[in-house]
C-alpha cells in the first residue's frame, strides 16, 4: 500500500499541464474542489470526471499512476458506503434482513459521497503531480503575501507546507525500508485480522519517527549551512508570469464547474 501513495511525488513531463503557472494551478484546483460540492447529481460528477481525465492526458501522465493513488483511500470510500448504506433512511427498501435495512436514499448517498471523495484525491493528486516543489512553494508564497500585512508568515507557511508534501514519499519508503527489515527478521504484517495487522505496525512508528527527526535535523543544518534567513529580500531565479495558456487554462476549468455545477 506505501508505493501506491503519489501524494507529495512529482513526475516530470514534457506537457501542458507541467507549463502551466503554479498559481494558476493552485487557483484551478480550489475552484473545481469547491465547485465538487456543489454538484448535486450523477451527471454532475459525470463532466468532473471527464475534467479529470482531459487533465491527465494533457499532462502525459499514466492512468495507473492516478488510480494508483486511490487504492490507500479505497478502506475510506468502502467505510463510507457502508456508514450510508445502512443509516441513510429514505427511498424503497432495497434490501432486509432483521434489523438490518438498505434503502435506495442510503445506496445513493453512498455512491455519491464515495464518487466525490475519488474525484477529490484524483484531483489534489494531479496538482503535486505535475508541481514541482519548488514552484509549489513560488505559488503559495505568492497567493499568500497578500495576507502578510495581517502579520501572516507566507514564506515560511509555503516552505513548511510543500517541505511536508515533499517528505511524504520520502517518509514511506524509510517506512518500506524499516518494514523489510523486520520481516526479514520474522516480523509478519500480512497475516491475520485487521486489527492485528494495524496492531503489528506499531513496531514501525518508533524507528520511523527517529528517522523523521534524524533527515529534519539534517534539512535544517543544510539550510543553515547556505546561509538560508526565510523570504525577507530573498530573489528568484525564475520569475512567474502569467502566460496566455495559464488564462486559457482558467477559461476552460471555469466552463467546466459552470456546466457540472449546473447539472
Amino acid at each position: 500500500m506505501l508505493k501506491n501513495i503519489t501524494l507529495g511525488q512529482y513526475i516530470l513531463r514534457d506537457s501542458l499541464i507541467h507549463s502551466l503557472d503554479p498559481r494558476m494551478k493552485i487557483m484551478i484546483t480550489m475552484l473545481i474542489v469547491i465547485g465538487l460540492f456543489f454538484i448535486g447529481s450523477f451527471w454532475g460528477f459525470l463532466v468532473a470526471a471527464a475534467y479529470v481525465f482531459t487533465i491527465i492526458a494533457f499532462s502525459h501522465l499514466s492512468w495507473k499512476v492516478v488510480i494508483r493513488g486511490l487504492k490507500p483511500v479505497m478502506f475510506i470510500l468502502i467505510f463510507t458506503l457502508v456508514i450510508h448504506l445502512f443509516f441513510t433512511r429514505g427511498g424503497v427498501v432495497l434490501f432486509e434482513l432483521g434489523f438490518l435495512r438498505i434503502e435506495s436514499e442510503g445506496l445513493f448517498t453512498g455512491l455519491f459521497m464515495a464518487v466525490r471523495i475519488m474525484l477529490l484525491i484524483s484531483l489534489t493528486s494531479l496538482l503535486t503531480l505535475t508541481t514541482s516543489p519548488i514552484q509549489l512553494t513560488d505559488g503559495l508564497e505568492y497567493l499568500l503575501n497578500p495576507f502578510r500585512r495581517f502579520g501572516l508568515p507566507a514564506h515560511e507557511l509555503a516552505m513548511m507546507m510543500t517541505i511536508a508534501l515533499r517528505f511524504i514519499p520520502t517518509l514511506l519508503e524509510e517506512a518500506e525500508k524499516i518494514m523489510k527489515a523486520q520481516q526479514a527478521r520474522g516480523a509478519d504484517f500480512e497475516s491475520g485480522s485487521i486489527f492485528k495487522r494495524a496492531k503489528s505496525l506499531v513496531p514501525l512508528l518508533v524507528p520511523l519517527f527517529l528517522s523523521a527527526f534524524r533527515r529534519a535535523d539534517d534539512l535544517a543544518m543544510a539550510m543553515e549551512a547556505r546561509c538560508y534567513r526565510g523570504g525577507e529580500g530573498r530573489t528568484r531565479m525564475k520569475e512567474l508570469n502569467f502566460l496566455s495558456r495559464d488564462w486559457l487554462a482558467l477559461g476552460f476549468s471555469g466552463s467546466f464547474i459552470i456546466i457540472f455545477i449546473i447539472l
